[in-house]
């Protein structure tokens, strides 16, 4: 008489994992769609909590306008308005795998003032962080390209 036989064969323990490479195969594209997807998602955030926070720091700090650099949203080094508007994160020029430059447009009034400003966002890596890249200025506007590129104020704009 035979016994019984414990355990897996190799062949039920091969198609197994091939199966479970084929699961993998078909998910992990998904799954790094959708992290892209999430990482622009929280980059339009940032552009517009950039935008409220310039609209916040203006009304707070009258004799200067918009903010210098995008870390005095935070700081408050300039004006004490401006202390802790947005996040830390997010005034060191990096969120989510999204690089954000900002500048701010002198006016010619004595003293300057910060009259506009404009801001971008563009993904850290092309294809693996993001795709699209974002602008705003003084209006509030989002645009964007498709590219990944620094859009400018002609980019298409967000609806």
């Amino acid at each position: 008489m035979k016994k019984p036989q414990k355990g897996f064969s190799l062949i039920e323990l091969l198609i197994v994992v091939a199966i479970i490479l084929i699961i993998a195969a078909i998910a992990i594209p998904n799954l790094i769609k959708s992290k892209m997807a999430a990482n622009e998602a929280s980059a339009v955030g940032s552009v517009r909590t950039i935008n409220t926070g310039e609209v916040n720091y203006a009304a707070s700090c009258p004799a200067t306008g918009f903010s210098a650099t995008l870390a005095e949203l935070n700081s408050g080094a300039i004006c004490t308005g401006g202390k802790g508007i947005i996040d830390p994160v997010l005034s060191a020029g990096s969120k989510s795998g999204y690089v954000f430059a900002y500048t701010p447009k002198p006016g010619v009034e004595t003293p300057p003032l910060n009259d506009g400003y404009t801001q971008t966002g563009i993904p850290s890596s092309v294809g693996t962080t993001g795709q699209r890249g974002f602008y705003s200025d003084q209006t509030g506007v989002i645009r964007y390209t498709l590219t990944g590129l620094a859009p400018t104020n002609a980019s298409n704009a967000l609806q």
